[in-house]
């Protein structure tokens, strides 16, 4: 496995890992601070859920030779945000085991994997691109506030893509990060966290009112606003995930690490679509190696503990938002394509990619979900034909004369 890492492999999954704990470790602390952790609680949640995006990742990478990535759910995080007010750390635990329990039982049933195969795959191609398509436009929209920096990454990846495609994404993060080191935008340095998280044990309870409140909603934005997208971000490039296993590993780490502070594991969309592209290897067979570096990087992520976080969170976020739009512009190109190019499905794919991309949401659940629901409806009605009666045939007559195409048929060499 080692003789066939590349350098793609690594810069991928170091912009996997850069790229999911800036876009949402900020919903954590907030999901955190209302629970009234303390600081040792706090620093054990960033442990175990560094650990376990990490150990998931790699071993489900490795195993399957293919790059799925897990990650925390960040809409699940936003959602124990707002619910976890006067909730107890012992009775959220209790939650978030039973959220684990209910991702096991749905990886075994197998039911997800089943319901995944009846989704067409322009749909899948098109809800990628979707979920995709704001990190592509943050790219440029950070160009309001760091014209520079944005231009001077966007210059280096298309000098790049023409004359060294495989390092492209690697040259643009070296860039980046000189600019910001020479223009002193990495500031705060003097204020990082050099202290080791330790995992710190919370016993569970059990209230009925919590457990329907938070832990069965947990569970359903898990599924529906990341666990879907992550089976399509696969599937749009080419890999057939393995959707049943990935739920159990997940489920199982979730109850594992739940007193921990691992409220819930699922598979990965944004970052995994970084580790399944063209940018980290040429070659499908061996993108799992970023995979796998994710996953190392993460369980490092995870035991710095604070230093780490505290690092990602003095990064300027123009660096962030350019090196992620950029690392993903080809596989949203690749999914608008693949989405579109069925002239037949095409309005179903549209529809889905315009409902993920408006990012609304009903009843908790995201727009994923509802773009998928939208899809699915257009694209069979487009397909519906209506049964009609029996129809009695007209007999021909005896001395009639061809039509002028039957003519030209016939007369044809």
């Amino acid at each position: 496995m080692l003789q066939d890492l590349k350098l793609s492999h690594v810069v991928a999954g170091a912009v996997a890992v850069l790229v999911g704990y800036t876009g949402s470790v900020a919903i954590i602390f907030q999901a955190i601070d209302t629970l009234g952790a303390t600081q040792s609680q706090a620093n054990s949640w960033m442990l175990v859920l560094g650990l376990g995006m990490g150990l998931t990742s790699l071993l489900l990478s490795a195993w399957h030779k293919m790059p799925i990535l897990t990650a925390w759910s960040t809409p699940g995080a936003a959602l124990l945000a707002i619910s976890l007010h006067g909730v107890s750390m012992s009775a959220a635990v209790g939650a978030f085991l039973v959220c684990g329990l209910l991702l096991v039982l749905t990886g075994i049933t197998g039911w997800f994997a089943a319901l995944t195969r009846l989704i067409p795959d322009s749909l899948a191609s098109a809800l990628l691109a979707g979920i995709l398509f704001q990190f592509g436009l943050s790219a440029f929209a950070a160009a309001q506030s760091d014209t520079a920096l944005v231009l001077a990454m966007a210059v280096t990846f298309v000098v790049g893509r023409k004359w060294f495609a495989r390092y492209a994404v690697p040259a643009v993060l070296c860039v980046g990060v000189l600019w910001c080191a020479g223009s002193g935008a990495f500031g705060g340095l003097a204020q990082l966290d050099l202290s080791l998280a330790r995992p710190e044990f919370v016993w569970p309870s059990f209230s009925w009112p919590v457990l329907i409140g938070v832990g069965l909603p947990l569970f359903l934005v898990t599924m529906t606003s990341q666990n879907m997208p992550g089976v399509v971000a696969l599937r749009a490039n080419g890999y057939d995930a393995p959707v049943s296993s990935s739920l159990t590993v997940t489920g199982l780490a979730t109850v594992l690490l739940a007193p921990f502070g691992g409220f819930a594991f699922n598979l990965a969309a944004i970052t995994a679509a970084i580790c399944a592209g063209p940018e980290a290897d040429d070659n499908p067979r061996s993108r799992y190696l970023a995979g796998v570096m994710t996953g190392v990087f993460y369980c490092l992520v995870g035991l710095g503990g604070a230093t780490v976080i505290s690092l990602f969170l003095i990064a300027p976020k123009a660096l962030i938002a350019t090196l992620a739009g950029l690392a993903l512009l080809s596989t949203i190109g690749n999914s608008l394509s693949a989405a579109l190019a069925d002239a037949e499905g095409r309005d179903a794919a549209l529809i889905t990619f315009l409902v993920t991309v408006s990012q609304i949401s009903f009843v908790g659940i995201g727009a994923p979900f509802w773009a998928l629901i939208a899809g699915l409806v257009v694209h069979h009605l487009m397909r519906w034909q209506p049964t009609s009666g029996p129809v009695t045939p007209t007999p021909a007559k005896a001395n009639s004369t061809p039509q002028p195409s039957e003519t030209r048929l016939r007369d044809a060499p």
